[in-house]
């Protein structure tokens, strides 16, 4: 007998964490070490798109690792400094505005991804990327997870690394360009930051000249 797809509303919603579960059947298939990829800052009009990868010791794998967009300022911090000393490797990279505004968005942090993993101490044989595309050009094999960042530990942990990393490259653009509050937005289109580009205009090699918004303007001027 067939069972029919219940048309009532779930009492909870079922949320996914990452887990340990990919890494494990790649070690099993004999690719191992294995890189957890992600980016952070693909929506923002201003500042670098920054990625991370990062190789998790299976024997000390830190508590708290889920998407980081699920974690507040706090959580993040603290995992962040405990994947720090407890990963195997980590691995940073970013590409600013400029490069940005040279190619698009997509392809960026595609190379951000892709510089941080030869960026490894740790040459792993198998890279996870979160998202639907695998960054061209690897130095070992790749894989693209969609979200990611919600099933595998390994994406978590990149996904919070470069979060915390740009937050904090933001921070100290906010104090370098305080008329702009991007300490507080860090870099998105939030109403006080269109007000001060308005106010005051985009920052060179900060802004993201061929985002939409400037882009109007341009046609409009």
């Amino acid at each position: 007998m067939v069972r029919t797809r219940p048309d009532s509303p779930l009492l909870f919603e079922v949320v996914q964490r990452p887990d340990f579960s990919f890494e494990t059947a790649a070690r099993a298939d004999g690719l191992w070490p294995v890189a957890g990829l992600d980016e952070a800052g693909r929506g923002p009009l201003a500042g670098p798109v920054v990625a991370a990868a990062v190789v998790l010791d299976p024997d000390n794998i830190p508590d708290g690792l889920d998407d980081s967009k699920r974690l507040n300022h706090a959580q993040r911090a603290a995992v962040f400094e405990t994947i720090l000393h407890t990963a195997r490797a980590v691995a940073v990279s970013s590409l600013c505005a400029e490069s940005i505004d040279s190619s698009d968005i997509r392809k960026a942090s595609l190379e951000a991804m892709r510089r941080s993993i030869c960026g490894l101490s740790v040459r792993p044989k198998l890279a996870l990327a979160d998202g639907r595309d695998v960054p061209p050009d690897l130095p070992c094999l790749g894989r693209a997870l969609v979200k990611g960042d919600q099933r595998s530990q390994s994406i978590a942990a990149a996904s919070i690394v470069a979060k915390v990393m740009r937050d904090r490259m933001m921070m100290d653009c906010g104090r370098r360009h305080v008329h702009y509050g991007f300490e507080v937005h860090m870099g998105y289109a939030t109403v006080r930051h269109r007000t001060a580009i308005v106010a005051h205009g985009p920052v060179q090699r900060l802004h993201r000249i061929s985002f939409a918004p400037f882009r109007m303007a341009d046609s409009e001027a």
